[in-house]
């Protein structure tokens, strides 16, 4: 019985140290928030003219349209292969089985995924700007919901 008070002290100085520093990392975490826009091509490794065009369409719109914003990380472009399965979940995140165009605006660490897969396939093999329009309008969108150029 003697050895219950030795122990029940240090026992709680371990305790009080480990929680206050759970507290501390969690707070150092949340600081950190997140607020980028993503293009995400999702495709499978047999890719056809279609696939291959709304990529082609995307990179080419972005580098065009928001050159700076790419240099900077603000926005990023990703194409990934939904038959590799290091990337199985994220194309379960997403629900892209084969080819796929999101936007995904990330306003503090929150995602708003934009589904543009139908539109991509009507307007990739087009020759009107009609995808590059669409496509700048609404990366235009995310960086003013993630506060971009905004002057504070």
């Amino acid at each position: 019985m003697k050895k219950l008070p030795v122990f029940l002290p240090i026992f709680a100085m371990f305790f009080l140290i480990s929680c206050s520093g759970n507290g501390q990392i969690a707070e150092s975490d949340m600081a950190e928030q997140i607020n980028v826009v993503q293009v995400i091509d999702f495709h499978s490794t047999n890719r056809c003219i279609t696939c291959k065009a709304i990529e082609k369409k995307s990179l080419d719109t972005l580098t065009k349209n928001f050159k700076e914003e790419l240099e900077n990380g603000t926005i990023t472009f990703q194409t990934i292969n939904v038959d590799d399965d290091e990337n199985y979940a994220i194309a379960e995140e997403f629900q892209a089985t084969g080819t796929a165009l999101f936007i995904n605006i990330i306003v503090n660490n929150e995602s708003n995924k934009v589904d543009l897969t139908e539109f991509a396939f009507m307007r990739a093999k087009i020759g009107d700007n009609s995808f590059e329009n669409r496509l700048t309008r609404e990366v235009s969108k995310g960086l003013k919901k993630i506060g971009y150029g905004v002057a504070n």
